[in-house]
């Protein structure tokens, strides 16, 4: 909900931050769900592979999640030229959806 509102008033940067470190989170509870060890210090990468091989998700899935990490990443290390608004607008839709459709 905080980024879909920073979304509106058109802080993306802040919003695909934000966005990126719900997507991990919700990554680490799904992990946890699939009963996957998750190591404390960890990277979005790495709980993406894990769990697409254990199957709980498609490698559409786990490409999708891969092309948001990256507008977390170019966000997070001042590269905002390599992301658009519209980018993170669909990234914030897509992490939503996702996360509310894949955790208990």
């Amino acid at each position: 909900e905080q980024a879909e509102h920073l979304v509106k008033k058109g802080f993306y940067i802040p919003a695909a931050s934000l966005t990126g470190a719900v997507l991990e989170d919700g990554l680490r509870r799904l992990g946890m769900q699939a009963n996957l060890e998750v190591p404390e210090k960890t990277t979005i990468d790495r709980l993406n592979a894990d769990l697409a091989r254990a199957g709980v998700y498609s490698k559409l899935v786990q490409k999708n999640i891969t092309a948001y990490a990256d507008i977390r990443n170019n966000a997070d290390h001042g590269r905002f030229d390599e992301f658009t608004s519209s980018d993170v607008e669909s990234m914030v839709i897509w992490v939503g959806r996702f996360l509310a459709e894949n955790l208990e």
